[in-house]
C-alpha cells in the first residue's frame, strides 16, 4: 500500500449525520509522548484560514480519568471525555504509552463504534497498537514506527504491518511511522479534505516539506536488527546473537537449526512464532543491513561488500538490497555520501543516476563472465524473479541468498514485500 493512496474500502461505511469530517477528535492517554500528541493539536487546532488553510474544529479527549501525565512530568487536563468522539467524523491516536500495556476498554469502544458509523479513525506512531487492539486494523496494510513494527505484526497477525512507509491510508483506517511521520499524515489528511493548495500552505506554515516519501533519499528506508523484546529471554537469543556476530560467514537457516539443537521445520517454527517473521527473510535482511553500513562506512567495493555480508556472489546482494531499499549498492553508497559530503559540496559525480550508469556495465561483465546461468540468475534478479542463487552447472545453492516473489494483495493492488518483522501471510 503506497503512502498516498486514498482508496476507499468497497464496504466503506456512510458518515453518520451527527458526524462531521471536518471535527477532529484527538484521543489523549496517560504517559503519551508530548511531541506526537502536539502534532494534531497544531495541525487541526490553529485557525490558520489567513494562510488559505480551511478551518477544523478540534476536540481534545482524555482516553481516561485525569490527571494525564505526560513526558517531562507535565501533566494534561483534555476540556472533553470520550463522550465527544461521538460527534466527530475524524478520530486520531497520537501515541500510546506501551506497547506492552493493553488500551482502557472504554476508549475501544468508543474507537469501534466512531468507526461503525463512518468516522475516519487515524493512528500515529504507537498509536496502531490501539487501533490494532480495537480490531480496526485487522486484515489491512498498516505501520508504525519501524522499532516496535516486529512486535505489531507478531501481536496482531491479521494486520499487515509494513515498517518501511511513512504512513498508510486506507481510505477509512490511517497509520503512520513515527514521530514526524505523523506531520506528514496529518498533511496528508489536510491534502486529501482540502487539496495540495491547502495542503502546502499548512505546510508553510509548519516550515517542514509538503509531501514527503519513503523512497526520498533525505528519508532513507530503515532497516534494524530489533527484534520483540521477548526474545531476550528466549533460548533462542544466544542463536540470534551468534547470527549476527557471524554475518560475514557464509552460513545458511539449516545452521542456525543445528546451533539450536531443533530441526529445520521446529526452528522454522519457534523462529517465527518468536519473532513474526521467517528465519530466512530475517537473514537476508540482516545481511543487507550489514551491507548498507559498509557502503555507508568504508571504501570496500561492491563485490568486497558482498563477501564481507555472507553473499555468495554480488549478483546476490544487488538482488537482495534493490528490493529491499529500492536502489543498487553503488547507487545508494553515492547518495548516501551526496548527503553527507567530506569536503565541502556534493560531488556531482555520486549522483545516483550516474552511479547506477557506471555500476552498470560492470554488472553486466560480471555476469557474462559467469556464464549463461550466471546471465540468467542476474536478469531475473534485476526484475525480482529470481527464485534462488545458482551455482556450478546451474544447481541451486543454500536458499538463504534465495530471493522471494512478493507477495500479492488481493483486491488491494500492487504486490508488496515481506517485510522485516513482518508475518509471511496473504495479503487480502
Amino acid at each position: 500500500m503506497s503512502q498516498d493512496s486514498a482508496a476507499v474500502p468497497d464496504a466503506a461505511r456512510k458518515l453518520a449525520a451527527r458526524r462531521r469530517r471536518e471535527i477532529v477528535a484527538v484521543l489523549l492517554f496517560s504517559g503519551g509522548p508530548i511531541f506526537e500528541s502536539s502534532i494534531p493539536l497544531s495541525v487541526f487546532g490553529i485557525d490558520r484560514q489567513d494562510a488559505g488553510v480551511p478551518r477544523y474544529r478540534l476536540l481534545v479527549c482524555a482516553g481516561e480519568d485525569a490527571p494525564l501525565r505526560t513526558t517531562g512530568g507535565l501533566e494534561l487536563s483534555a476540556p472533553y471525555g470520550l463522550e465527544a468522539i461521538s460527534r466527530a467524523g475524524t478520530v486520531v491516536v497520537p501515541a500510546w504509552r506501551s506497547i506492552t500495556q493493553a488500551p482502557p476498554p472504554a476508549a475501544l469502544d468508543a474507537l469501534r463504534r466512531a468507526h461503525e458509523e463512518g468516522a475516519r479513525i487515524v493512528g500515529l506512531c504507537t498509536g496502531a497498537f490501539v487501533l490494532a487492539a480495537a480490531g480496526l486494523l485487522d486484515g489491512r496494510p498498516a505501520t508504525t514506527h519501524w522499532m516496535y513494527a516486529p512486535t505489531l505484526a507478531k501481536r496482531y497477525p491479521s494486520v499487515h504491518v509494513d515498517p518501511r512507509e511513512l504512513f498508510v491510508d486506507d481510505g477509512d483506517v490511517l497509520t503512520s511511522a513515527g514521530t514526524a511521520a505523523g506531520i506528514d499524515l496529518c498533511l496528508h489528511i489536510v491534502r486529501t479534505d482540502h487539496g495540495a493548495d491547502a495542503a502546502n500552505a499548512l505546510a508553510r506554515r509548519l516550515v517542514v516539506p509538503p509531501r514527503r516519501t519513503a523512497s526520498d533519499m533525505g528519508h532513507q528506508r530503515y532497516l534494524d536488527r530489533s527484534l520483540p523484546e521477548e526474545i531476550g529471554a528466549d533460548p533462542l537469543a544466544e542463536v540470534v546473537a551468534w547470527a549476527l556476530e557471524h554475518l560475514h560467514e557464509q552460513f545458511d537457516v539449516e545452521t542456525l537449526a543445528a546451533r539450536a539443537y531443533m530441526s529445520r521445520r521446529t526452528f522454522d517454527r519457534r523462529f517465527r512464532s518468536l519473532t513474526g517473521s521467517a528465519p530466512l527473510q530475517w537473514l537476508i535482511t540482516q545481511r543487507v543491513l550489514q551491507a548498507q553500513r559498509l557502503l555507508e562506512t568504508s571504501d570496500y567495493s561492491v563485490d568486497e561488500v558482498a563477501g564481507r555480508c555472507g553473499f555468495r556472489s554480488p549478483v546476490a546482494l544487488r538482488g537482495h538490497f534493490r528490493r529491499q531499499l529500492g536502489a543498487s549498492p553503488a547507487a545508494y553508497r553515492a547518495a548516501y555520501r551526496a548527503r553527507r559530503p567530506q569536503n565541502g559540496a556534493p560531488d556531482p559525480a555520486l549522483r545516483p543516476e550516474r552511479a547506477e550508469r557506471a555500476e552498470r556495465p560492470e554488472r553486466e561483465r560480471a555476469a557474462l563472465g559467469a556464464g549463461a546461468e550466471r546471465f540468467s540468475a542476474a536478469a531475473l534478479a534485476g526484475h525480482g524473479l529470481a527464485s534462488a542463487e545458482t551455482g556450478e552447472a546451474g544447481k541451486p545453492q543454500s536458499d538463504v541468498y534465495a530471493s522471494r516473489m512478493p507477495e500479492t494483495a488481493v483486491g488491494r493492488g500492487a504486490a508488496r514485500p515481506v517485510l522485516p518483522g513482518q508475518r509471511e501471510r496473504p495479503v487480502g
